[in-house]
């Protein structure tokens, strides 16, 4: 059968939107009809050139939802009419790391950005017979997508497919970075740099953990008022004030208790670090360049202040668990979905959502089906 995709085929150009080849599904896969895709800055990293891919053209996407339409033999949980949100990270159950209950660090998850499927081999096919990767195996970008059953989470039919799509990347990760990597405490005070589609829900995972003081950092005014709504105390644009200086200042001299990077630069790493008070804990969710390979902190400080810097994958969470999790908190008023969604595009449209991304407008933007 066809179905239309958004491929890269070079860095630094935009996506191409074209019709694709697309196969039935083999051993232990699906084939989903996509309903909704939100655009992540991750897949823009790849666009860049900042995160290099094992191989183009690559249908982009690793985040959305949708409706499984067919499943391939040895499929036994997951059946055809199931509604399903996309993991960005498949999770095999059976390496080190899942049995661990770490399921985002699953073994699998080495091949996200290789191109194939898991067993080596591709889905896709341009018009003339090339092999087509899938952007964490799982390229949301296309009308269709055939992946494994370790890359499916099957969701309530109740839960609206348009929020539910979020909570396959953007929502998990900064709600989890807040809720399962840091252990935001009751009563703590919390600075968040970069309050984008990732950083907002680190707000949000600060408020649902109790967090006295929430402090929104970012260059955009109009994030900054956004960031109040979901639950920040107080807004630092570093353009207008030193962020360091007035984080310090709105936690009577101290420093943060923790303090998050969701902006990928080592600049702003530094600043986190700098603002995180004794004892503090720095959460670094952005994907920075390969490229970079220091962040300008001091070895000294980081031990006599005794401060913790963390990296987090996926929140540091499990996506079978926590995304059934993330609905049911939305479907109960105790977190904020739909007001993420700031604008709704086509297909044809993508590159255009990305414009928007990088001019500022949007939180986060999703591509309709």
């Amino acid at each position: 059968m066809k179905s239309r995709a958004a491929v890269i085929y070079k860095a630094n150009e935009p996506l191409v939107v074209e019709e694709l080849d697309i196969d039935e599904p083999k051993f232990g896969e699906v084939r989903v009809k996509m309903a909704y895709a939100g655009l992540c800055h991750s897949d823009l990293h790849v666009m860049d050139g900042d995160v290099p891919v094992g191989m183009m053209p690559m249908a982009m996407g690793h985040e959305g939802s949708g409706v499984v339409e067919s499943v391939g033999p040895g499929v036994s949980r997951i059946k055809p009419g199931d509604h399903v949100v996309l993991t960005f990270i498949p999770s095999c159950g059976k390496c080190r790391w899942c049995v661990s209950g770490m399921t985002q660090l699953c073994d699998l998850g080495a091949g996200i950005l290789m191109g194939p499927q898991v067993d080596g081999t591709y889905r896709l096919h341009n018009g003339e017979g090339q092999d087509v990767g899938q952007m964490c195996m799982i390229s949301t970008f296309s009308e269709y997508t055939v992946v494994n059953q370790d890359s499916v989470c099957v969701i309530d039919k109740s839960y609206e497919l348009d929020v539910a799509c979020l909570v396959g990347c953007g929502v998990a990760t900064g709600f989890g970075a807040a809720v399962h990597r840091a252990r935001v405490t009751p009563g703590s005070s919390v600075l968040v740099i970069g309050v984008g589609g990732i950083g907002m829900n680190v707000v949000q995972g600060a408020k649902a953990s109790g967090a006295s003081i929430i402090i929104a950092a970012d260059t955009n005014d109009k994030k900054l008022e956004w960031a109040k709504e979901f639950g920040a105390t107080h807004t630092i644009n570093p353009n207008k004030e030193d962020l360091v200086a007035k984080a310090i200042e709105l936690t009577n001299g101290v420093g943060v208790d923790f303090a998050f990077e969701a902006i990928a630069t080592p600049p702003t790493i530094g600043q986190a670090f700098a603002a995180a008070g004794k004892g503090g804990t720095i959460v670094v969710i952005g994907l920075t360049p390969a490229t970079a390979e220091t962040i300008p902190i001091s070895p000294l400080m980081l031990v006599l202040l005794q401060k913790s810097i963390l990296g987090t994958l996926y929140g540091s969470s499990n996506p079978q668990v926590e995304i059934p999790k993330l609905l049911g908190l939305h479907k109960h008023g105790q977190i904020k979905l739909n007001e993420l969604i700031t604008h709704v595009y086509k297909l044809d449209e993508v590159n255009e959502g990305y414009d928007d991304l990088l001019a500022g407008k949007n939180l986060r933007g999703v591509i309709k089906f």
